[in-house]
């Protein structure tokens, strides 16, 4: 099954909690801190491999989880951080987020690989909290949570050479002539479900990689027939090749089929049209090909290439001109930097760090860094609780619960904790 697009949820790992403990020690009273740090949690790595040309093993995964790292001990022990999950995709995969549309990675290259959700570090032990003021803290903290998010995985395949046109004009005739590819060839429309590609080899040994795509019809690009799905493959392609049927065998205007396929190439990207292109009238043997070929070179710009290509007449030639025409159209880059995550601000994110709203008699406080602070506090002793409490008080969190008219008493919620709101603190 050929599967090209799908959405799922990343969950990486958190990290291990630190530990509290004390040296213990035969004729020492008081041992200072001893507890270790916690692992790191197993980050989500997808990784680009040529051998795969389908997402199909992503199909029916809702969700992918990370695991936890280890605790840290005492002893100063370190809990030993978790592998990282790796998720093989095809070269030519999209990863994006759904909610900002920008892109996280798009892999070009076997082996290539990055982190899509980061697992959480470890919390710290109390061994490495002690400060110059505090040597002896009675607390440490939990692991950092792991990066969660939902990401849009894409396959564009790789290729040089596109091949578009209406349905049966010939593209699968033409792409089991000139490759190894073994596409099926019938009778009837849409006969190409899936997009085929093919390895040619020209007689002066340079070689490129076609795509033959499924017809197209009017309407592709907004979602007719097949079009819309499989247009994303020619994006990639540095040549579009025009399959035309210049028999009209079916009753089809060539000219007119020529002029339906721009039409819809623009209309889902208009980049697509400033690829070099070469138009290809296939069925040369049939009647009325010739005399249709004279009307039609009247009305187009594009240099015409007369083929058969169930009879591979005209075949070389064109191999030729594609690979000359290959040579002069450099390689660029799907997307520009400014598509990218890590190269833009994140817009989709609060100016601010939280927010703070009054809901059912509650103060309600909400913000990723504020919650990030609850999730890594061990409330086991008091000096963790006023840890935990000067640090929202430097976030200015009291100042603004005191603007907005919170009293002593008032109970204030972050996630699922509540505790009294203070002004002693």
């Amino acid at each position: 099954m050929f599967v090209d697009d799908v959405t799922i949820e990343l969950l990486a790992g958190d990290g291990g909690n630190g530990c509290m403990a004390y040296h213990r020690e035969k004729f020492v009273e008081m041992g200072g801190p001893d507890g270790g740090n916690g692992g790191h949690g197993s980050d989500i790595i997808f990784k680009a491999d040529e051998g795969l040309n389908t997402l199909l093993d992503l199909r029916f995964q809702k969700m992918i989880k990370g695991k936890k790292g280890e605790n840290g001990q005492g002893s100063t022990k370190h809990g030993k951080g978790s592998s990282p999950i790796v998720i093989k995709v095809p070269v030519g995969t999209v990863v994006s987020d759904p909610k900002t549309g920008y892109i996280i990675a798009d892999f070009t290259a076997h082996g290539e690989e990055v982190i899509i959700a980061h697992g959480g570090r470890g919390g710290r032990g109390n061994a490495a909290l002690a400060t110059r003021t505090n040597p002896t803290p009675s607390y440490a903290e939990k692991g950092e949570p792991g990066e969660h998010r939902k990401v849009h995985v894409e396959l564009k395949l790789l290729a040089d050479v596109g091949l578009v046109g209406m349905p049966s004009v010939g593209k699968s005739t033409l792409i089991s002539q000139i490759s190894a590819a073994k596409p099926k060839i019938a009778a009837y429309h849409f006969t190409t479900l899936n997009p085929n590609l093919g390895m040619v080899r020209v007689g002066d040994g340079r070689s490129f990689v076609v795509a033959d795509l499924p017809g197209l019809i009017e309407g592709a690009s907004k979602g007719e027939g097949l079009g819309d799905k499989f247009l994303k493959h020619i994006e990639r392609t540095r040549v579009l090749v025009h399959v035309i049927d210049m028999s009209a065998f079916e009753g089809r205007d060539p000219y007119e089929d020529y002029v339906t396929i721009q039409k819809e190439l623009e209309e889902f990207n208009p980049n697509l049209l400033k690829k070099p292109m070469i138009i290809l009238a296939n069925k040369m043997d049939m009647e009325s090909a010739e005399e249709n070929l004279k009307k039609f070179k009247k009305k187009v710009k594009e240099k015409v290439y007369p083929i058969s290509a169930m009879k591979k007449e005209g075949l070389k030639e064109v191999l030729y001109a594609l690979a000359d025409l290959l040579d002069q159209t450099p390689k660029e880059d799907l997307y520009t930097k400014e598509k990218f995550e890590k190269h833009v601000l994140y817009e989709y994110k609060e100016e601010v760090p939280f927010t703070i709203t009054r809901e059912n008699n509650k103060w309600v406080i909400r913000g990723e860094k504020v919650e990030k602070i609850l999730k890594m506090t061990q409330f086991l002793t008091d000096e963790s609780v006023l840890r935990f409490a000067q640090k929202l008080k430097r976030l200015g969190i009291d100042d603004k619960l005191r603007e907005l008219g919170a009293k002593e008493g008032d109970t204030v919620q972050i996630l699922d904790f509540e505790f009294e709101y203070s002004e002693s603190l």
